[in-house]
């Protein structure tokens, strides 16, 4: 048993630390919370709607376009770094696969561009 404690100590001390954190951060944000946040505050940001209105009104539907272009190329881009890491290691066809990626990759985000996608009216 005393073997056992020393071994998943540090665990538990982390686990000790990580909890009251939390709860101090928690009470922190409880207590320098803003109780009346001024009008500009509440006011609508960047989609353009009011903080507080029904939430299942139609919106254009061009917030998702842009939301699942950035999933899609911010994904795609995570690909490169297990790539850049393993570089000095991998062979030419895996640097040639890349760069056909790479190009696909462009190819469709020229194409997104041409077709307005990225077009705030």
């Amino acid at each position: 048993m005393d073997e056992l404690l020393r071994e998943y100590l540090p665990i538990l001390i982390f686990l000790g630390i990580a909890v009251a954190l939390g709860l101090i951060l928690i009470a922190a944000a409880a207590v320098a919370a803003v109780r009346n946040p001024d009008p500009e505050k509440v006011s609508a940001y960047e989609c353009g709607f009011n903080a507080f209105d029904d939430a299942r009104m139609k919106f254009d539907v061009r917030f998702y376009l842009v939301s699942i272009l950035f999933i899609i190329f911010d994904l795609e881009i995570a690909f490169l770094f297990p790539w850049a890491v393993a570089f000095k290691d991998i062979s030419m066809t895996a640097f040639w696969s890349m760069m056909v990626f790479l190009g696909v990759l462009t190819a469709g985000f020229a194409y997104e561009w041409k077709k307005g996608a990225l077009e705030w009216e």
